[in-house]
């Protein structure tokens, strides 16, 4: 039962692959989530100060409410940038918080990690329960993390391969041509 579960739970890490998967907010992140929501509140008090078209402002009402969403998911953060005025949201300050925070979005767990810390931690639990059981499953779990640190390497060297010499790179995906679909899966998510 247990190598069901922890082939599963691999499995699913290949197939699914790490988009799934993000770092919690940064400090930064926090502190811009708080920042566009100060901005949709400024925004919406703006147009309705200006007497703007009632489209206008249910937009900048609706934008206002939306924001408290991507700052509730992100959460407080542990210093509120200056955000009162119009002038605060727009100073340099600002904008700096703001791109800091849009370049570490885009950071996601690394693929190879991940799946080698999950290997590490089902054979530390298959060695705590211990018994035949618990060896039978850390020798599965250890040849598993050595088929996967195989696989790591063939696609790190198929991808050399096909940045140093460009002009093989169609006959190189010719050759891959009757790989099955799941073996395609496993290695599209390995690569992203």
């Amino acid at each position: 039962m247990k190598k069901i579960l922890i082939g599963a739970v691999v499995l699913f890490v290949f197939v699914a692959g790490c988009n799934s998967f993000r770092f919690a907010p940064t400090e930064e992140q926090k502190q811009n989530a708080y920042l566009h929501n100060r901005t949709a509140a400024i925004a919406a008090d703006t147009a309705k100060a200006e007497n703007c078209s009632q489209e206008l402002q249910a937009l900048t009402n609706l934008s206002e409410v939306q924001s408290r969403a991507f700052m509730a998911y992100n959460g407080l953060p542990a210093q509120y940038p200056k955000a009162e005025t119009a002038e605060d949201v727009l100073s340099e300050t600002s904008a700096a918080i703001t791109e800091t925070a849009t370049l570490q979005s885009a950071d996601r767990p690394d693929v190879w990690k991940l799946t080698d810390s999950a290997f590490e931690l089902a054979i530390a639990v298959c060695g705590l329960a211990g018994g035949i059981y618990g060896t039978k499953a850390t020798s599965f779990l250890k040849q598993a993390q050595a088929k996967s640190q195989a696989l790591k390497e063939i696609v790190q060297g198929n991808e050399l391969f096909k940045k140093t010499n460009a002009a093989s790179v169609e006959a190189f995906k010719a050759a891959q041509q009757n790989q099955s679909s799941e073996t395609r899966q496993i290695v599209t998510a390995m690569k992203s």
